[in-house]
């Protein structure tokens, strides 16, 4: 099979062209996995971070990609959960104990155990993949192979950095980044609370203009002021100015969530200038979101078939790989960018 892969940790900025193409083995299963013939795999800010040695993957080479869609080619021994033919999606969980404190309370995003399709185990940037059919979902037939891949990353972290906003119907949402996910937390948003506005924090005005396309209330840079203040603020963005930015556009009791592995610049964390009273005051409360639970995917399919959801993408072939991921990291982004097989 071809595969992209990541050989070396290195920068975009200095080698735009990381991931190579190889031509490798295709996989047989094992016990309970199956094999998964990839038709198509949605790029992440993830992968940048993997590359660029912010998330760095354990061993190397590995073939990243973790919202990976395609039919089951070959069951394992002891795999019944699907038939040869059937269409499944894996996202950012690859696996995880079951056994500890975290799974047992259904948090197994949180296990210590927890491993990541394309970090810790080979993704979606090939022709075959494998992976325990405990951890494939089953794609609603409302959506093409391109239009579901998006969901099974940007949109089950972005349902899950949403649940844990705690927005009441016609409360204020903030987004700050407006890219894979965030365009589509503003549509599940709009569905799931149809009197609340929503307000759209991003640098470009090409975002902006999106943005007020998919229904956005006001739209403007981080550092601008909205006309009102937020009971929650979604920040899906690799930079910390913006943390400062939303804490201070927030409502006495407000939550920001950030969705996001990690930031950049850790260094420059120290040089934030956080004010208390300005930021911190009046019970405002700072959460992250780590990784994604099976429960997550699961259940952002079912929302997003039902509203339906259709994420912006651009479509890029395999071999086109190293080109998405440098444009996402010049921020030449609409929506999601999707490798197709």
């Amino acid at each position: 099979m071809k595969a992209m892969v990541i050989h070396k940790i290195t920068s975009l900025s200095d080698d735009p062209a990381p991931l190579v193409l190889v031509d490798l083995p295709r996989p047989e299963p094992g016990p309970h996995e199956i094999l998964i013939r990839v038709a198509a795999c949605a790029v992440c800010h993830t992968e940048l971070d993997e590359i660029e040695g912010r998330t760095p993957p354990p061993r190397l080479p590995v073939i990243p990609g973790h919202q990976v869609v395609g039919r089951v080619e070959a069951l394992g021994p002891d795999a019944s959960r699907y038939k040869p033919g059937d269409r499944v999606g894996v996202g950012w969980i690859f696996s995880s104990c079951g056994d500890c404190d975290a799974c047992q309370a259904g948090n197994e995003n949180l296990c210590p155990e927890f491993e990541a399709t394309g970090r810790d185990a080979n993704g979606g940037y090939a022709e075959y993949m494998l992976v325990n059919e405990n951890y494939a979902a089953p794609i609603p037939s409302i959506f093409s192979d391109v239009e579901a891949a998006p969901l099974l990353c940007a949109g089950a972290v972005g349902y899950r950095a949403l649940r844990l906003a705690n927005l009441s119907d016609g409360q204020h949402l903030g987004l700050t980044g407006f890219g894979g996910s965030n365009h589509q937390v503003l549509q599940m948003a709009r569905y799931l609370y149809p009197h609340s506005r929503i307000f759209v924090f991003a640098r470009s005005a090409a975002e902006q203009e999106f943005a007020r396309s998919l229904g956005a209330a006001w739209a403007g840079d981080p550092s601008e002021r909205a006309p009102r203040r937020m009971n929650a603020i979604i920040d899906t963005t690799p930079v910390w100015s913006t943390v400062v930015d939303a804490l201070g556009s927030l409502a006495p009791g407000g939550r920001l969530v950030i969705n996001a592995i990690r930031k950049e610049d850790a260094d420059k964390a120290s040089l934030l200038k956080l004010d208390y009273a300005a930021h911190l005051w009046m019970e405002k409360e700072i959460k992250s979101v780590a990784n994604v639970t099976r429960q997550d995917i699961r259940e952002v399919l079912e929302l997003a078939a039902r509203i339906p959801i259709r994420p912006e993408t651009q479509v890029y072939p395999l071999e086109q790989a190293n080109q998405a991921l440098l444009e996402l990291k010049q921020r030449k982004i609409r929506g999601a960018k999707v490798l197709t097989l």
